[in-house]
């Protein structure tokens, strides 16, 4: 999910969408701190670190996967004609939370960008899975429910994939991460 908050530095990011930033930032003010800094990562909603450590990125997602309820939500994506339709099924021991918030990002698999400012500057710089768009499909109340998003409400050019996930709290509060699934749309 690329972020806005550079750009006064005179190179716009094209890829760029104010409300990652402000995705960022709600995370920030639930940690209680002000950080918000890039190469960011925010792993299953718990813990934030510097994306480009391997190493802390796999021990964060070893431990963050240790809690009962990151990750322990079935969710399932399909695409049916012009449609992508999204399961979250209640696990059978019972809700691991009463609430969440499920979205969709559409995603684009491989973005070849020129970098025409910077130490980067003249450089062509491909970016992976990057969120094109980011859509709220609905709430999860905590039992068995599904959605259909009409493709157009995300498709545009450039989008080959999908990534669903349901998430405890709000936008403004974000929680931990409940459940996910991805899906290639061509």
């Amino acid at each position: 999910m690329p972020i806005d908050y550079w750009d006064y530095l005179g190179w716009k990011d094209t890829l760029a969408d104010s409300r990652f930033s402000e995705r960022q930032k709600a995370y920030s003010r639930m940690r209680g701190d002000r950080g918000v800094y890039t190469p960011q990562m925010i792993v299953n909603g718990e813990r934030h670190l510097i994306g480009s450590d391997r190493a802390a990125v796999e021990k964060a997602m070893r431990e963050t996967a240790k809690s009962g309820a990151v990750m322990s939500l079935p969710v399932a994506v399909s695409v049916a004609g012009k449609q992508i339709n999204v399961t979250v099924t209640a696990p059978a021991s019972g809700p691991v939370s009463n609430h969440g918030e499920v979205w969709i990002c559409a995603v684009s698999q491989a973005v070849p960008i020129a970098i025409g400012r910077g130490e980067n500057r003249g450089r062509e710089i491909t970016y992976h899975n990057v969120v094109r768009n980011w859509l709220k499909v609905g709430d999860w109340t905590g039992k068995t429910g599904s959605w259909s998003v009409p493709m157009e409400n995300i498709a545009r050019e450039g989008i080959d994939a999908a990534a669903v996930y349901v998430q405890g709290g709000t936008s403004d509060r974000p929680g931990p991460m409940l459940g996910a699934a991805y899906t290639v749309l061509r």
